[in-house]
């Protein structure tokens, strides 16, 4: 059981305090409700640009990192195309450094020339080594559009292509900042060993003279059913074949989301899922498989992924995988091999949750779900399952119309 308390500013920003005697460090955690799906499609990779703008100095602080790590402390970040997550740890009797530190670029981020050059050659530089020049590296940019038509998951969080990194303007940048860096659009957790007047307190004094700003209405454009199997072929200088079946399934608030977790937990967590054993331990058709979901808010994908022996075709590993998607289908999965899941999904969160930053992030998100209290009754859900729900997810989930297939074929010069 996670204890925590919620207490609201006038301003709108939503404050988590979560206490831990046993630790002398403190999180400072600040989720914004803003990822890539709240970008528009001429001008992607905003979101994440803005993780690295934060970094650049407010008008009052020059350099975020020098006074954090003067006190002991670290700090980073990310984002997906859900959310942006800012942490800094540090030690505890140090939290107003944070504190001051958080509160001021969410005041009075600095719009310099110099600082939107800097970190906008950065995120190009990223684009460019991890999706551009690394094998596999744009699988996902080809992959979501292929699953999503109409729904801005269509785009990978780094952006569709450079050139709308290349093109943001000072005024495009402070527009995004004034319509979703705001307290109301904010969640704040504060973890440590402290008491909670204390942490009203100088919450208070330090986020309390901020403008509340307004949450900006989340209007998105819905994904339509998907009614038919798509699949794009693409060649690459990669060392091996691999492929991608993506499948529609629920989104986050939704109960198909924890079994569709559970499904893919069986199909390929580990080397005793079925795929492992089925495709490469007893007819070595891959040299590695996996299956996975993406955890997203809105619908998200099933995701069945692996590589190719050498001499194995795509359509001989087709037709195996399928063989194993319909027994799931067909054949419920036993309660003993559901047990066996169950164990190893209680075990995974449980060493989550130990560490406190965990700790902090997951109250945030679980907050921004609709209760941080979900985090301690989350279990329930999953303990609620049936092998007759896997089955019936199963049916509706893992069938070719609902499929996306990306294959990423080793060209010759590899």
């Amino acid at each position: 059981m996670i204890k925590f308390e919620r207490f609201k500013l006038d301003n709108g920003l939503t404050v988590l305090f979560h206490k831990d005697p046993t630790t002398p460090l403190a999180v400072v955690n600040t989720l914004y409700d803003v990822g890539a799906r709240d970008e528009v499609e001429e001008k992607t990779g905003f979101a994440h640009l803005f993780e690295h703008l934060m970094f650049g100095g407010s008008v009052n602080i020059p350099d975020f990192d020098a006074p954090l790590q003067m006190a002991g402390g670290e700090s980073n970040a990310f984002t997906s195309n859900d959310i942006t997550n800012y942490y800094d740890v540090l030690p505890a009797n140090n939290l107003e450094t944070a504190l001051w530190l958080e509160s001021d670029r969410m005041l009075s981020l600095a719009f310099t020339p110099k600082s939107l050059e800097v970190q906008r050659n950065v995120v190009i530089e990223e684009f460019k080594q991890r999706y551009l020049n690394q094998p596999y590296g744009d699988v996902w940019l080809e992959l979501r559009p292929l699953a999503y038509e109409k729904h801005p998951y269509k785009w990978a969080t780094i952006g569709k292509e450079i050139k709308h990194i290349e093109d943001a303007t000072m005024e495009d940048v402070k527009d995004f900042f004034h319509k979703h860096y705001n307290p109301s659009n904010a969640i704040l957790c504060v973890a440590g060993n402290f008491e909670l007047d204390y942490v009203k307190e100088v919450v208070e004094k330090w986020y309390g003279p901020i403008p509340a700003g307004i949450k900006p209405a989340r209007i998105l454009e819905s994904e339509p059913e998907q009614n038919e199997f798509r699949e794009k072929t693409i060649e690459r200088p990669v060392p091996t074949d691999a492929f991608y079946y993506a499948f529609k399934m629920p989104e986050r608030r939704n109960e198909g989301f924890y079994m569709a977790d559970v499904l893919s937990d069986a199909l390929g967590r580990d080397k005793s899922s079925r795929l492992y054993i089925s495709l490469k331990k007893e007819q070595k058709l891959v040299s590695e498989i996996g299956a996975y979901i993406t955890g997203s808010m809105d619908q998200g994908l099933l995701v069945v992924s692996g590589k190719l022996n050498d001499g194995v075709s795509f359509e001989d590993l087709d037709k195996a995988l399928w063989k194993v998607l319909d027994k799931i289908q067909t054949h419920p999965i036993s309660q003993e091999e559901l047990d066996r899941l169950m164990i190893k999904i209680r075990t995974s969160k449980e060493f989550q949750e130990q560490g406190l930053l965990n700790r902090a992030m997951n109250l945030c998100v679980f907050e921004l779900l609709g209760d941080a209290e979900g985090i301690n009754t989350e279990h329930e859900i999953y303990h609620a399952i049936q092998p007759s729900h896997l089955q019936e997810t199963a049916l509706h989930i893992l069938k070719p119309t609902n499929c996306s297939l990306l294959k990423v074929k080793a060209s010759t010069n590899a």
